[in-house]
């Protein structure tokens, strides 16, 4: 009898949505902290996986927000190199990885074979969980690039560290993969090729396993500390599994046996996430990816990632991404994350509405919350009026004042507040085009007629 891997599902048939952040855009600064905690709260999120882009730079006050409204929070690092060198020691030019193609792009790739690398990734990993109160850290894009970089020269790494590290596993000369006439071009010598296509899996996962459980790494940093893992998934060829492997370096059951996470998450490769038209049920193409997973760990929790507005093309609906949910559900997974918050559909086409309003200790004081970051300006000068029980407006001889706008919160005082309960009409209150990714989008405005229900102030 044929033997099919069924996806372990929780306790709790619902499959956990999270979300992910990265607090550097935009859209984020210039806010309190409290206010994106408060936002991805009322989004429906209970957990959120921190972009870490640079070590150094950690907002260990919007962690402790966020894990005050008691939510997961798991920091999610990159493995195979950085935005940026400015929080780099000045070595870090010996660790880079060297492509077939040199390419600029504004990423630094940076080897799992540089010993120098690994030991200083370990440190600030470690540091990171020591210092903040995250509940979780994985690293993702720990492989080497790229899934069709044979093909563009976008393949790596194959300078000195690489070529060492060969020579002590096997005793012999890596292939080569620029000159066809040599004995040792890759596609003549296979059996050497095979042999490098087993170490740079046992580099990315040696990598993985020193920086999470090697001395001083971050699970000695805190003991408590949830580790996830990241590998990645795609809908291409007879064999997806074995091309991402021989590829990149990926093989997530090896992985998982070696660093012995948490959790796993499939990772929606850019082949698939950067289509037009990708279906929300994609991810029921990614079984031969999770089945082996589900096979030798059934009751290791899997997760599987999406993006939902990386590009202008591509950018998910509230919809969409329901539909993509579900499937997750049904397809037995724990739990599902996208990238990022700010930069889905919602974000360019919804208007700005207020979800809710609540009493600031005063009767003449309220808090109204938006369903996203509003602009200051839009706030001023006349955007909110009192309705009274008959339908008209109230409260012309006592003006609204608008007394802060902090990200999607927005603080009114008032001598015409009635301390009963009331209506209040929002005008004209627009969204943050300068803060969203893409920047050359009208803005969105409240349709007319938008009114809150104001609470009665208690006595």
């Amino acid at each position: 009898m044929e033997r099919r891997a069924v996806l372990v599902k929780d306790a709790n048939p619902l499959c956990q949505a999270t979300i992910q952040i990265d607090p550097t855009f935009a859209y984020y600064v210039d806010r309190s902290e409290a206010s994106v905690a408060a936002e991805l709260e009322q989004a429906g999120y209970r957990s959120v996986r921190y972009f870490v882009t640079d070590e150094t730079k950690i907002n260990g006050r919007l962690v402790r927000a966020l894990r005050e409204r008691g939510m997961e929070v798991w920091a999610m690092a990159l493995g195979n190199g950085a935005y940026g060198t400015g929080h780099l020691p000045p070595a870090w030019r010996s660790w880079q990885m060297e492509l077939l193609k040199p390419v600029n792009d504004g990423y630094v790739r940076l080897s799992p074979f540089s010993a120098g690398y690994t030991a200083w990734k370990k440190s600030a990993l470690a540091q990171v969980v020591r210092e903040h109160p995250f509940t979780g850290l994985e690293i993702a894009e720990a492989y080497f690039p790229e899934w069709n970089g044979l093909g563009t020269g976008v393949y790596g790494d194959v300078g000195p560290l690489a070529q060492a590290a060969f020579r002590q596993f096997s005793g012999g000369a890596m292939p080569e993969f620029r000159l066809r006439t040599s004995p040792l071009y890759y596609k003549k010598d296979r059996a050497r090729y095979l042999l490098w296509i087993d170490l740079r899996v046992r580099a990315v996962n040696d990598f993985l396993h020193e920086v999470i459980n090697g001395q001083g790494g971050v699970r000695d940093a805190n003991p408590r500390i949830r580790i996830a893992t990241w590998s990645l998934a795609v809908d291409a060829g007879r064999d997806p599994v074995g091309d991402v492997r021989e590829a990149q370096g990926i093989d997530a059951v090896a992985m998982i046996r070696r660093v012995r996470p948490d959790a796993h998450v499939l990772q929606t490769h850019w082949p698939d996430w950067m289509r037009a038209r990708l279906p929300a049920d994609y991810i029921r193409r990614y079984r031969p990816f999770a089945e082996p997973i589900g096979l030798a760990f059934p009751s290791l929790p899997l997760g599987v990632q999406t993006d939902i507005g990386s590009l202008r093309g591509m950018r998910r609906s509230r919809a969409w991404l329901k539909r993509f949910g579900t499937e997750a559900q049904a397809q037995g997974y724990r739990f599902w994350t996208a990238y990022e918050h700010s930069i889905g559909l919602p974000m360019y086409a919804e208007p700005p509405l207020p979800l809710s309003a609540a009493r600031l200790g005063d009767a003449r004081r309220v808090r109204l919350t938006f369903s996203k970051r509003i602009d200051p300006a839009s706030a001023a000068g006349g955007a909110f009026r009192i309705c009274t029980t008959n339908g008209g407006f109230g409260g012309e001889l006592a003006p609204i004042h608008v007394e802060a706008v902090d990200g999607q919160l927005v603080e009114l005082w008032s001598d015409g507040f009635p301390p009963e309960a009331f209506e209040l009409e929002v005008i004209g209150v627009r969204d943050t085009p300068d803060r969203w990714l893409l920047r050359d989008q009208p803005a969105n405005t409240t349709p007319d007629g938008t009114r809150v229900s104001i609470p009665a102030f208690p006595d």
